[in-house]
């Protein structure tokens, strides 16, 4: 995204969706050809928010959209946290091309702004720990993933007991693991496993209403509003990380 990130050479003009079809889902233990760095540290910075860089407090990225789809909820939350570095990671080449020219034309048609906010194309079930370190992630998102309705294909759901290991790894203590969906039994195991989990507690109903990140999970994607508009429910697990005890 370097080389028009700041809007210069784009038109600002929003892509259009139907020139990025792809499958809905992909196969997470497929193995896929795209470059994935060694370590976090090996994460370029500058090419992703070239407005944060070069600079001396080395910002980090801190929410992680994972399988951001079109970028609907990097969307809503970059205004409302603009000093916070923020990265989508989408599994699809088609899907990740939309969201890199999504944000390209944000940034030209609204000078600055959305400059904090960036995509990857990678497989965080995979790769999670190549791209962030103990710690260092305040919020992670999994909205409406493939619900892998199979019994024998559950392996391949993003939330399990193993892959929580990994998110608990990324987050921070009092950091927060966002997850929704649409299918009432998915929504059940994402929060059985979580419930499970040593390292994750559910925030109280007190401590989601008053997240405004909350009541983005149920409109800023473009999965919500299509579950609102066919008159869907969505089923949400708001967790906790907490110190190991």
């Amino acid at each position: 995204m370097a080389s028009a990130a700041n809007g210069g050479g784009h038109s600002g003009r929003l892509p259009r969706k139907r020139f990025y079809r792809a499958r809905a889902h992909s196969n997470p233990l497929s193995d896929s050809h795209f470059p994935v760095p060694l370590r976090p540290s090996d994460v370029d910075y500058a090419q992703h928010y070239p407005s944060f860089f070069p600079a001396t407090s080395s910002p980090k990225i801190r929410f992680a959209d994972i399988g951001c789809g079109f970028g609907g909820l990097l969307v809503k939350l970059s205004p409302l946290f603009p000093d916070t570095l923020m990265i989508g990671m989408e599994l699809r080449d088609k899907v990740t091309e939309f969201v890199k020219e999504r944000i390209l034309a944000l940034r030209a048609a609204n000078p600055g702004q959305y400059k904090n906010i960036s995509v990857v194309r990678s497989n965080a079930m995979k790769y999670l720990p190549n791209y962030f370190e103990k710690g260092q992630l305040e919020k992670m998102f999994f909205l409406f993933p493939d619900p892998h309705f199979k019994e024998k294909n559950h392996r391949r759901r993003v939330i399990s007991s193993h892959l929580l290991d990994e998110y608990a790894y990324a987050l921070a203590p009092g950091g927060t693991l966002y997850a929704a969906t649409d299918v009432e039994e998915l929504g059940e195991w994402m929060s059985a496993c979580l419930e499970a989990h040593p390292l994750f507690r559910a925030c109280s109903d007190e401590e989601v209403a008053a997240d405004p990140v909350a009541a983005l999970l149920c409109s800023a994607t473009e999965e919500a509003q299509k579950v609102a508009r066919n008159g869907g429910q969505t089923y949400r697990a708001i967790y906790r990380r907490i110190p190991r005890q």
